[in-house]
């Protein structure tokens, strides 16, 4: 089987996905295509030799609908032989975009291609392309749907992880979101985003608050006791959980990830392909896995897709030397350490989405870039990256730097 490397990576700033967000009057698909030129110029990439373009998107209607992938790759003055594909695979869309078109190098199939994602949440909000899942009475019965913060507040309950917990991890989010960025550590990667012009409309994440203090958090009133009471879905919760008496609920938005704009892109090829173009490769993606899991809770899913890779690629989970788990809701990463037996200082040293936010489809890719440039900094090996996803999955890879 061929080996899928790494060259480079890039992502836009995150911006606030509401309408006074920096990133607002900015498009998905100008979003996506600032990456590609990036990731384009940064390289002088023949983008002829590119064979693919997978992006992720997890709500792919109106500005963000059809195969957003494809024109970016238009609009960023590709050569025009070049495809596009996006994929939707929830929270882990940019991850999964990522593996597929490794999947397509490993293959032999490709030996140049680009994954990432993009998500433009303060345009296309999330829920809004709808769905059986949650919209069907009859599907959303059998499922046992519910909402994902109170499936948050579900796991939280049932394995006995309290709100001060969640607080405390959340402040530590934010302080290592404010180190890294104060210490310059995200800059090789970011790539500022401009206006039609060439201005800058954002060059740092804004969704931060580094400020924040465990009584502010503490004051926060939970964001899913009063749906989860009112809506019946936490009677849902309790008949497939019957073992929890009650749910205690726990998440609020300072504990849970934010709400953002924002796009990234992976570039990933062959050796012998880089070599050609004269790219020396920065990490080998050694292997991925997904999975799924209870639909209900939902949020488990990076614990068994970790030690499907790890098992997959004949690894132990004392052969990584850094994870990265997306921070959807803190008690997503303290069950996933709790699971692996992780020690916290190996898990998102920089930060993440509860500091730094989530833009769904594009999540994934940035998360891989940020353990990557981290293992160079720290001079370490290999890394785990992985999310949770809706309706009960999990999606997670593993990297070793060259």
């Amino acid at each position: 089987m061929t080996e899928a490397f790494i060259f480079d990576h890039v992502r836009t700033p995150r911006g606030r996905g509401k309408p006074n967000g920096s990133l607002h009057e900015i498009t998905s698909i100008e979003l996506a295509t600032q990456t590609l030129r990036a990731i384009r110029d940064r390289n002088k990439l023949d983008t002829s030799v590119v064979d693919d373009v997978v992006l992720g998107c997890v709500t792919p209607i109106g500005e963000q609908g059809a195969d957003i992938a494809r024109v970016a790759v238009l609009n960023a003055d590709y050569a025009q032989c070049v495809p596009g594909k996006q994929l939707n695979r929830f929270c882990a869309s940019g991850l999964e975009a990522v593996n597929t078109a490794a999947a397509q190098v490993m293959s032999g199939q490709s030996a140049m291609c680009i994954g990432g994602g993009v998500e433009a949440l303060s345009r296309v909000a999330m829920g809004s392309d709808g769905g059986a899942w949650s919209t069907d009475p009859a599907v959303a019965h059998k499922t046992r749907f519910i909402p994902q913060g109170i499936s948050a507040d579900l796991m939280a309950t049932l394995y006995g992880i309290s709100r001060e917990d969640v607080d405390r991890f959340a402040l530590e989010s934010q302080r290592r979101a404010a180190q890294a960025w104060e210490n310059g550590w995200f800059g090789r990667s970011v790539v500022p985003v401009l206006d039609q012009v060439g201005m800058t409309v954002l060059d740092r994440d804004e969704h931060m608050r580094p400020t924040t203090t465990m009584e502010e958090l503490a004051g926060l009133k939970p964001s899913f006791e009063k749906p989860g009471e009112e809506f019946g879905f936490n009677a849902i919760a309790l008949q497939r959980y019957p073992e929890v008496e009650r749910i205690n609920h726990v998440h609020h938005a300072g504990n849970s990830s934010g709400i953002v704009d924002g796009a990234a892109a992976v570039l990933v090829g062959t050796r012998e392909t880089g070599k050609a173009l004269g790219l020396k490769p920065r990490a080998r993606i050694v292997g991925f896995a997904s999975t799924g899991t209870e639909p209900t809770i939902m949020l488990t899913g990076p614990a068994p897709s970790a030690e499907k890779a790890l098992k997959r690629c004949g690894m132990k989970v004392s052969d990584i030397d850094l994870f990265e788990v997306n921070e959807a809701f803190a008690a997503v990463v303290i069950r996933f350490m709790q699971v692996l037996g992780v020690d916290p200082a190996r898990v998102n040293v920089n930060g993440g989405a509860i500091a730094l936010g989530h833009p769904l489809g594009a999540t994934g890719a940035m998360i891989l870039g940020t353990a990557l440039d981290e293992l160079e900094r720290r001079g370490k090996s290999t890394a785990l990256i992985t999310l949770c996803v809706g309706a009960g999955m999990g999606t997670a890879t593993i990297i070793e730097r060259v």
